[in-house]
């Protein structure tokens, strides 16, 4: 029983790299951005407030963002973990922005449109972590 465990974590580890961290396979970047806030109602974003631009769905109290499509370009894709200056958790891309938008982020609030009002528009830094791509050797 005791080593069907441990082949089960030997195997978990093996597929999760479990000996390197996050840092060494990634190079962190900052930028600044403006940031505002949404919620998941129709008037705000489409006639389907639930589901983000990547086809997620939006709960309220979920830590999300959606972002420029700018910053796409920048390694902000799709599930990307994000540090926002003056939050103490992670946010998650989860959404996208409209086109017309530029260095911009919007923080997803649910459903609570005071909150995201008194948030209104701020300037601050983002940091995220770029995957470093190892090279394909022949």
């Amino acid at each position: 029983m005791k080593t069907r465990f441990y082949i089960i974590v030997l195997c978990f580890c093996s597929l999760n790299n479990c000996n390197s961290r996050a840092e060494d396979n990634c190079h962190n970047k900052t930028i600044e951005v403006i940031a505002t806030a949404y919620n998941s109602l129709a008037y705000q974003t489409n006639a389907n407030p639930s589901i983000t631009a990547f086809g997620d769905s939006l709960k309220p109290g979920l830590r999300y963002i959606a972002v420029s499509r700018d910053l796409l370009d920048s390694g902000l894709v799709h599930n990307t973990k994000v540090k926002i200056q003056g939050f103490d958790s992670l946010f998650t891309v989860k959404d996208k922005m409209n086109r017309r938008y530029r260095k911009r982020i919007d923080i997803y609030m649910g459903n609570d449109v005071k909150k995201a009002k008194k948030w209104g528009k701020k300037r601050v830094n983002i940091n995220y972590c770029l995957p470093i791509l190892d090279s394909i050797s022949n």
